[in-house]
């Protein structure tokens, strides 16, 4: 997809699952899309997602080519080729003032954090998931939680609050998960679709030993090498044996990206007829 001076420019925090299902999306439906985070994210679907783009250069990831950029001068050349879409991870205010984008979607998903507000930092901003609340923190917010609800476009007020246990995988909820018992770097010699047995030693945080929770194949790992913080989630695993998916974009990220790609198409088109820039209601 040929990149013009005329498309909008979305801007994507964060290179989760979510946000990589949420960039992908839009930028089949013809935007220019450019996704930033940290140097060092603790991202555990990285099959799932653009995230190893940032470790390894570049991944490709549902017929799309991430392509990490460490100089935003850089920034023009790699929006113009097709089928690619760049991953920053400078200093976000710079890549701000850089790209000046016209929509901002903060999906770094960080559930356990008041998110700081997104007003402002381009015509529209949208937050994904709790702790939102559209009209004040960001412009608009949408749906994360399983439900009926998933992926809708909240206007004014806030998305359900952080509660309830995950949906069931195989009949495991939070127990497929391992989370960090202290803070420290993460070291693991698997890799994602690797199958391991329950209590088997899947990764250490510095020399502290974690254990796979289940059998079956791994879905989540946090990327060997990755500083982390205590309770930060680093492994999953996926008990399904033979319907196991730890690759390419689940259901709940295509259902939140579509409630984005709704909200993101129906401000373009407003924009496109009336010249206002800001969220329209």
């Amino acid at each position: 997809m040929k990149k013009d001076k005329n498309q909008i420019r979305v801007l994507v925090r964060g290179s989760n699952d979510i946000a990589s299902a949420v960039a992908h999306s839009l930028y089949n439906a013809g935007f220019a899309v450019l996704i930033h985070d940290s140097p060092l994210p603790t991202a555990t679907r990285r099959k799932m997602a653009f995230t190893d783009a940032i470790f390894d250069g570049q991944v490709l990831f549902e017929g799309l080519q991430g392509v990490r950029i460490d100089d935003l001068d850089q920034l023009q050349t790699c929006l113009v080729p097709s089928h690619t879409i760049p991953v920053v991870v400078l200093d976000f205010s710079l890549l701000l003032e850089k790209y000046k984008p016209q929509i901002l979607v903060d999906a770094r998903m960080r559930k356990h954090q008041q998110p700081e507000s997104q007003c402002g930092l381009a015509p529209l901003t949208i937050g994904l998931g709790p702790n939102f609340i559209a009209g004040e923190t960001c412009d608009l917010a949408v749906e994360t939680s399983w439900g009926d609800s998933l992926g809708k476009v909240i206007q004014h007020g806030s998305p359900s609050p952080l509660q309830g246990e995950p949906r069931p995988l195989g009949g495991h909820t939070r127990d497929r998960y391992v989370y960090s018992p202290i803070a420290g770097t993460f070291h693991t010699e698997f890799n994602i679709g690797d199958y391991v047995e329950a209590g088997q030693v899947v990764a250490w945080v510095d020399s502290t030993p974690l254990h796979a929770p289940l059998s079956g194949h791994l879905r989540g790992l946090t990327r060997h090498g990755v500083p982390v913080q205590q309770s930060t989630k680093v492994i999953e695993v996926d008990p399904r044996s033979d319907s196991a998916q730890f690759t390419g974009i689940a259901k709940r990220p295509a259902c939140i990206a579509e409630g984005v790609l709704n909200a993101v198409q129906s401000w373009a088109l407003i924009r496109k007829h009336t010249g206002n820039q800001s969220p329209a209601n």
